[in-house]
């Protein structure tokens, strides 16, 4: 029996799902007849266990629906950003051997009507009908209620990276590996992992990242209940964690500072209190920000580092933080070694790429050579960051490798400066770029996103930079400033570093202060 059977027949009509802030709900039974019936419709096309399907959609109502749907029989399902370009969209729909195309009637106008005809694929289109689609609601209702579906193997997720230094990677595991991305393993640091009927999830990620399906799916499996948001905003957050009195949430750092940053009457207006682990990922989060989280909500962070490739992770607890400020923890999977650019694995304190041994194994779908740029001469793999670890273990990450600022032949992490830019009151968001330099090569640049009312000018800039002189190495800050009126973020919190650096680099012209 699947877990949706299971749910299902123990409580019809208990909620599996409900969006924020639409407040559209969906039933365990309603959610089983209708990824029931998308399975047979699928199986009946010819569908079998290890083919594929991808979703290009917002955070829509029967986004899950669709993913249980391939889950019960066996397929790979792929999401994808609706914020890609038809282009982007196209090389992961044909590099994932996609059968099946999942749109909405918005993220179909968002694309090129005449490649979105030409991908090989079956389209089909929710919320109505359009040409070249067959509609969804014809799909299901064409079997009825009590359709059998045969046993196969669980289906899984097959997600690729974020792309933020290139084309998105995939990355495909075994369907003997469903369900183990959240194995207990009864380590005191990830038992916010451990969900059962009880949990209460909100989920404040655009679907298509890897960690909402995988929170989600594991929720829903345990049988618990999620509470999905639309799209992300501060004061809804609050709203819906003393609503639905959430018990597990994840973010990542800036929907923190959001939320920090709303007045305090605001806050005051919502209890908190449910909340066993708040868990944050993805990006860093500065030292300033994760203290006042702490302050407010106690020590319920936890904190994981880790990717989609999964070849080793780290987490730890607020009161391990609190003793190791700016860590992301000891491993849990895995072990780890930091190497210099010889290849010598070098001591406590000391920089350089963190590799992960005895790890889980990947690939890169269709890609042997970037799959073999992930790996050193003795088998050990890299996310390609840079960190140091201390004498107990604890890993502290400096900056991604490919953000290097290579500046009259030292390297600079941009990292550092941004952390204490971040602390600045006139700054809502920054980015710390090497630009191009005649007599270094390159030139440390910050481009700063202001928090109203700043208003940009030299003197601000100036400001800015004695401000990141004061706290850390002159040679790691700013020599200029750019302001601009937004920076290119993913929604999963990642900072679009290589669209901020083409500015400067691919005849571009920043924004000057």
């Amino acid at each position: 029996m699947s877990p949706l059977e299971q749910w299902a027949r123990e409580r019809p009509e208990g909620i599996a799902y409900r969006m924020v802030p639409s407040g559209h709900a969906v039933s365990w039974r309603e959610l089983e007849l209708r990824s029931r019936k998308l399975s047979a419709a699928m199986m009946q096309a010819g569908l079998r266990a290890g083919d594929g399907i991808a979703l290009m959609l917002e955070n829509h109502l029967r986004y899950f629906e669709i993913l249980w749907a391939a889950h019960r029989i066996g397929l790979y399902y792929t999401p994808i950003s609706r914020h890609l370009k038809t282009e982007e969209m196209g090389h992961i729909v044909r590099d994932c051997d996609a059968k099946w195309l999942f749109c909405s009637a918005r993220t179909a106008g968002e694309l090129d009507a005449q490649v979105l005809r030409g991908l090989p694929v079956r389209r089909v289109m929710l919320d109505g009908q359009a040409d070249g689609f067959d509609e969804y609601e014809a799909l299901i209702a064409a079997y009825a209620d009590d359709v059998a579906l045969p046993e196969t193997p669980e289906g899984m997720d097959f997600c690729y990276s974020s792309g933020t230094t290139g084309l998105p990677k995939g990355i495909k595991r075994a369907l003997a590996d469903a369900g183990k991305h959240f194995a207990s393993k009864s380590d005191p640091r990830t038992h916010w992992k451990d969900f059962d009927a009880s949990s209460v999830y909100l989920s404040t990620a655009p679907f298509y990242h890897t960690a909402p399906v995988r929170w989600n799916m594991a929720v829903m499996r345990a049988g618990g209940h999620c509470v999905m948001m639309e799209k992300f905003d501060a004061g809804l957050a609050l709203q819906a964690i003393d609503r639905f009195k959430v018990t597990h949430a994840q973010f990542v750092p800036t929907m923190f500072i959001r939320m920090l940053r709303l007045p305090d009457d605001v806050k005051a207006q919502y209890d908190p209190g449910s909340l066993r682990y708040a868990v944050h990922a993805a990006a860093p989060c500065p030292a300033t920000v994760k203290r006042a989280m702490i302050d407010w909500w106690g020590p319920i962070l936890y904190e994981f580092y880790s990717g989609t490739e999964l070849v080793g992770r780290t987490s730890l607890d607020s009161h391990e933080w609190l003793a190791h400020p700016g860590s992301v923890g000891r491993a849990e999977v895995g072990q780890i070694h930091i190497v210099d650019e010889a290849g010598r694995e070098l001591p406590p304190g000391e920089n350089g790429v963190i590799y992960f041994s005895d790890g889980p194994r990947f690939e890169y779908h269709k890609d042997p050579a970037k799959t073999h740029s992930a790996y050193n001469d003795r088998g050990w793999a890299t996310y390609g960051d840079i960190g140091h670890v201390d004498e107990e273990g604890y890993l502290y990450l400096t900056d991604r490798l490919a953000n290097t600022i290579v500046s009259g032949g030292v390297n600079i992490y941009p990292q550092e400066a941004e952390n204490v830019l971040h602390e600045h009151p006139a700054v809502l968001d920054v980015a710390v770029v090497g630009v191009p330099d005649a007599e270094f090569g390159e030139a440390v640049k910050a481009v700063v996103q202001l928090q109203p009312p700043h208003q940009a000018s030299p003197a601000l800039a100036a400001e800015l930079i004695a401000y990141c002189r004061e706290r850390i190495s002159t040679l790691k800050c700013p020599r200029s400033v750019d302001f601009v009126d937004t920076l290119p973020r993913a929604e999963s919190g990642k900072l679009l570093k290589r669209l901020v650096k083409a500015r400067y680099w691919n005849g571009g012209r920043g924004i000057a202060h």
